[in-house]
């Protein structure tokens, strides 16, 4: 079982792949301080940091649910401000149509976002003479004290927090608890994050992206310079889905946190009380190698030393 659901994993996230092009061009850092491999950059400033991340959508989205687009568009930034242990600031977008028409359900679902999660909406870029669709959103926001995905330590606890009250898209391997749901208690269950960095419990996690779990698992080593093992069956998963449906979906609300081991029971209550699950994967270990553990199974997933994945990482 464990060797045909590792096939179906390494598939979800070997597009991350792609990535190794624009590393091999940049580098690892930008300029003296700013490590690239983040959620967002991490741009010191003052006492504080400066946060700013941009999110291009999955054209088959754009044009058959444009107000799920926009609306997207605008989440998926503001979790990875979180991420980072920020506050999201102000959002802009840039929009191409084939007319006026075919931007206002994408606009609306953008609008609708920034509306619920209180993020202003402060310019961006509009062509409504384009011979296609399109959307890209980028974002700014503000951290104290950042939670990065290259802090990752040997002995750390993998903790996943997700929420599970939601439902899975009826065409995409999106697990979606946000819409409809109060902005009040979205807002809040956010809040988490920030709150878990400024009370020095953690700082190394990221959001869980459209590489699923084990994939944002692995991105988080690769960035740490670390490997780990995993028991996969201690992941919960929501009644109807299977464990190969459910690691390759990308949830609305999921974070994968290393934590240093005396911090684990201080951490936990904070989700507790906004009733998200909060569960303990595994361990960092030293190495190169992803371990997944299933039924008595276990198999390396992945080396990173042999093959890397987005190429932000250093191991020898």
């Amino acid at each position: 079982m464990l060797r045909e659901l590792r096939a179906q994993l390494r598939q979800a996230v070997e597009t991350k792949q792609d990535i190794q092009g624009v590393g091999r061009s940049l580098g690892q850092t930008a300029g003296a301080s700013i490590r690239l491999g983040d959620d967002c950059a991490a741009i010191p400033d003052g006492a504080d940091y400066l946060l700013f991340a941009a999110e291009a959508m999955w054209p088959v989205l754009v044009e058959a649910e444009p107000w799920l687009a926009g609306w997207c568009g605008v989440q998926v930034n503001i979790n990875d401000i979180y991420a980072m242990g920020g506050r999201p600031v102000a959002v802009v977008d840039a929009l191409w149509g084939q007319s006026t028409k075919h931007l206002e359900p994408i606009m609306a679902g953008i609008k609708a976002a920034a509306e619920t999660y209180g993020v202003p909406i402060v310019g961006g870029h509009t062509n409504a003479q384009s011979p296609y669709n399109a959307l890209a959103v980028a974002i700014m926001g503000r951290a104290k004290r950042l939670i990065s995905s290259f802090t990752a330590q040997a002995g750390d606890v993998l903790l996943l927090a997700i929420d599970l009250r939601g439902q899975l898209h009826p065409h995409y391997p999106f697990w979606d608890c946000s819409l409809g749901t109060a902005a009040e208690r979205l807002r809040a269950d956010l809040e988490v994050l920030p709150q878990l960095a400024e009370a020095g419990l953690c700082d190394c996690g990221k959001d869980v992206s459209m590489g699923g779990i084990v994939g944002t698992l692995l991105m988080l080593l690769e960035t740490s310079g670390c490997g780990a093992r995993v028991d996969l069956a201690k992941i919960p998963v929501p009644e109807g889905l299977s464990l190969a449906g459910w690691l390759t979906s990308f949830p609305s609300y999921g974070f994968i946190l290393s934590v240093r081991p005396q911090y684990v029971a201080a951490i936990e209550p904070y989700f507790a009380r906004r009733d998200l699950v909060c569960i303990a994967l595994g361990r960092v270990q030293t190495g190169s190698q992803l371990q997944l553990q299933l039924g008595g199974e276990e198999q390396v997933f992945w080396d990173l030393a042999q093959e890397p994945l987005t190429g932000f990482g250093s191991y020898g």
